[in-house]
């Protein structure tokens, strides 16, 4: 048992404890495991987020099938022993939990605190009538995620997010207590409103003065004002306050500027509590005949979807792989985010505010008729409005969040119900906030299409999936309806990118997917001569356990369709060149609704030779030249009526592919492909040579196999081993490669494509952390990582 301490930068004194650290861990359902004096010494030890799913092995007797990845489920317990501080003597004490999926039932001391079904949910309980002071207590938290199916993606199974303590007077700001809008942005000033919710739980009238400072992004003061307040015993009251910020700098994805509201409250000279909440200062216009307009500014979204997972960390949140994805994304191209189909971790939004990334917070792939036996449908009629309002409640400070999101293709969309339940949620949304419109996603593959006329009316903004088809007769007969494209298929690109363009009741198009994901299995897969043929739903189709209809695989590799789109809504991408996998002799490959034929970036086909090979350029040049070893191939148009590009058969020889955009008969930019020599070495190169040591930092290194020449071969499938030396461990590892079923938290992959990822894990220790990669028949490598004290990395 130990004394609750501060981590990752935290001190005693805060009111927010991370409290990730020193947990034990069962899978397993014992009886009287909330019972303090339970002995859990056996369990094993570990620190949060966790997730025991993707620790397993994928399986087709796994009861989580397709939907879920083939990962194993099961039911868990995490229980923490701690001994209460005397400064906390009077204070209010509660845990904070930012997910736990799912069923999750948490116990101080023996004593049941409640039930949070839905897995993506954050909570909180007050732990304060039952602690002991000076003596043992024990947290305990009961997951059961054994009753599958419930999820159409993979879930994970644990507690995957942080865990927070809140250590309070009687006095303070209640959870998620403050609200800042922005109502009135000019060049000239801004007036920041700051709603804010505090709590008398003593049995005393209380006389406060509320204290919000606005800092700027460098933390100076933009602006204070103070208001005092009379508490009754045992209340709570909601108080509004505005600033006015002068010359104010506004966020935006290309300027993502952020301030903070420094909330306190005062008893005299004493400080209560106090608050940092980060905002951004920003306007939202929607409208059909300017669409989505950002500080006054017309904005076309390119979005895409994402699921809440980090591949091989499975739906573990940490911090840094949060981050990364939001990195890999917009370097990507895209501008915005659909969190489908749940509320995403808060760190994943912090880097959206961070880094500029706009985002549609979405709460539930469907409502109360079910898609899977034991999905959100069960909880759905007592829960939604709790759910839907804390998603809000915790959010909506964030200035990414654009839109939010009611639903995903909801099963009873045809009945009337429907319509009067997307008002319900609507309006429990704008109880909250009222600064950002509704949707939710709908679709419908059969005739039945203008009867949703109705439900569209329900939302702010119609949200279709894979039906911009309709949108021009849809204008023609409602044309007050603004529209946004939330799911597309990757093939169609062009065509919603060029519908996007001509038409501005269309806001933007969100793509299925931005990035890979565990579960769905199939989806997006091309198959080949022998195997299955078949969507995704109609069967098994293991040892698929993913989704690879992402622009970018889950090692972070940008997909050939990723750099199409990009070159499509952005200017800093205008010549790219891939090839289109042969087809085998046996036979022709074939793609399925979601996919893309497959594409790589490799003029390396052995056993082609002088065989006719496919390759694709992109370019907003108005025509283009390929060459290879010299030789001119051939010169086409990539005009808008080619859609910006050509595919072009050139006889496969080894050697040196050009592609080069041609204006009036001049050759400018020049992109290459050169054929690899056989594998030879094995390279590792890291996002970050410098991590912190708290348990929770990570590196992530990309492994590839070279030829001599230090090209990457791309043909390479070579078992790579990774071992580490000192405070670091492996925390999961990966090479895009969906059908490969080694474990994800592992020392070994096979390399894919020539390529492969370790994800290194510091630990509570600062100092040299070596990974050594080995392959058979390969040049081994090491790589050095330094981890460092709390603090000592930005």
């Amino acid at each position: 048992m130990s004394a609750v301490r501060a981590q990752s930068g935290n001190t005693p004194t805060q009111r927010k404890l991370l409290w990730d650290n020193d947990w034990r861990f069962s899978l397993s359902d014992p009886a009287a495991a909330q019972q303090p004096e339970y002995n859990d010494k056996a369990w094993r030890q570990l620190d949060l987020p966790h997730d025991w799913s993707i620790e397993g092995a994928t399986a087709l007797e796994n009861p989580t099938k397709g939907a879920g990845g083939y990962f194993p489920a099961g039911t868990g317990w995490y229980r923490k022993s701690f001994t209460v501080p005397a400064t906390w003597k009077g204070k209010k004490v509660a845990v904070y939990f930012e997910g736990v999926y799912m069923n999750a039932e948490v116990f101080i001391n023996g004593k049941r605190l409640g039930k949070q079904p839905y897995g993506y949910t954050s909570f909180f309980y007050d732990l304060t009538p039952y602690l002991k002071s000076g003596g043992g207590n024990v947290l305990a938290v009961r997951v059961n995620n054994a009753a599958q199916m419930n999820c159409r993606w993979y879930s994970g199974s644990g507690i995957y997010r942080h865990v927070w303590l809140t250590v309070n007077d009687p006095v303070h700001i209640a959870q998620w207590g403050v609200g800042v809008t922005t109502p009135e942005v000019n060049a000239g000033k801004a007036k920041v409103k700051i709603q804010t919710l505090v709590k008398n739980e003593t049995d005393r009238v209380e006389k406060l003065l509320l204290t919000t400072q606005v800092l700027s992004p460098l933390r100076r003061s933009a602006g204070k004002v103070q208001t005092a307040i009379v508490l009754q015993p045992r209340s709570e009251k909601s108080i509004e306050q505005e600033v006015l910020v002068a010359n104010p700098q506004l966020w935006s994805p290309e300027t993502p500027v952020l301030y903070q509201a420094q909330v306190q409250v005062k008893k005299a000279a004493k400080t209560l509590d106090q608050l940092p909440v980060a905002f951004g200062i920003r306007t939202l216009q929607f409208s059909t005949d300017k669409g989505f307009q950002l500080n006054g500014k017309t904005i076309k979204l390119n979005g895409g979807c994402v699921h809440h997972d980090n591949g091989c960390l499975g739906a573990a949140a940490y911090d840094r792989a949060e981050e990364r994805k939001v990195e890999l994304l917009k370097a990507a191209g895209f501008n915005a985010l659909r969190t489908s189909h749940n509320p995403p971790s808060e760190a994943f939004l912090q880097a959206c505010d961070k880094l500029g990334m706009m985002v549609m917070d979405e709460a539930f792939d469907g409502w109360r008729e079910s898609k899977n036996k034991y999905d959100y449908s069960l909880y759905f009629d007592e829960w939604s409005e709790r759910d839907v309002q804390a998603m809000v409640l915790r959010d909506r400070n964030h200035p990414s969040i654009i839109c939010w999101s009611i639903g995903n293709e909801i099963i009873e969309r045809k009945k009337p119900e429907a319509v009067a339940t997307a008002r319900r949620l609507s309006q429990a949304v704008k109880a909250i906030d009222a600064t950002r419109p509704v949707t939710s996603a709908m679709t419908t593959w059969d005739k039945d299409w203008e009867i949703f006329d109705s439900l569209f009316a329900a939302h702010d903004i119609g949200g279709y999936n894979y039906q911009l088809h309709h949108a021009a007769a849809d204008h023609a007969r409602v044309p007050s309806r603004i529209m946004v494209q939330t799911e597309s298929y990757p093939k169609d690109a062009f065509f919603c990118w060029n519908m996007v363009q001509q038409n501005s009741y269309i806001i933007g198009d969100f793509v299925w997917t931005a990035m890979d994901y565990l579960g769905e299995s199939g989806i997006g897969r091309s198959y080949y001569p022998g195997e299955p043929s078949g969507e995704h739903w109609e069967k098994e189709f293991f040892p698929w356990h993913g989704a690879y209809c992402g622009d970018v695989d889950l090692t972070g590799w940008r997909k050939p369709i990723s750099h199409y789109r990009n070159l499509l809504y952005n200017n800093n991408e205008k010549l790219y060149m891939a090839v289109r996998e042969p087809n085998p002799d046996s036979g022709v490959i074939k793609t399925t609704s979601w996919a893309v034929w497959p594409t790589w970036e490799s003029w390396t086909w052995p056993g082609h030779e002088d065989k006719p090979v496919q390759v694709e350029v992109y370019s907003r040049y108005p025509k283009v030249r390929l060459y290879l070893n010299n030789q001119l191939i051939a010169e086409k148009a990539t005009g808008i009526t080619e859609e910006y590009k050509a595919v072009i058969a050139v006889p496969y020889q080894p050697g040196v592919l050009k592609a080069v955009g041609i204006i009036e008969g001049r050759e400018y930019d020049a992109v290459t492909l050169r054929s690899a020599e056989e594998a030879a070495a094995v390279t590792a190169t890291a996002d970050r040579r410098i991590i912190q040591a708290n348990g929770q930092d990570l590196s992530f290194v990309t492994v590839e196999v070279k030829d001599a020449h230090g090209r990457l071969q791309p043909n390479a499938a070579h078992q790579l081993r990774f071992s580490i030396t000192g405070p670091g461990e492996i925390a999961g590892v990966d090479s895009g490669n969906l059908q490969d079923t080694d474990l994800y938290v592992a020392d070994k992959r096979k390399a894919w494509h020539g390529r492969a990822l370790v994800v290194i894990k510091s630990t509570h220790a600062a100092g040299e952390i070596k990974l050594k990669v080995e392959g058979e028949g390969l040049t081994a490598t090491e790589l050095n990582i330094t981890a460092v004290s709390d603090g000592a990395v930005k």
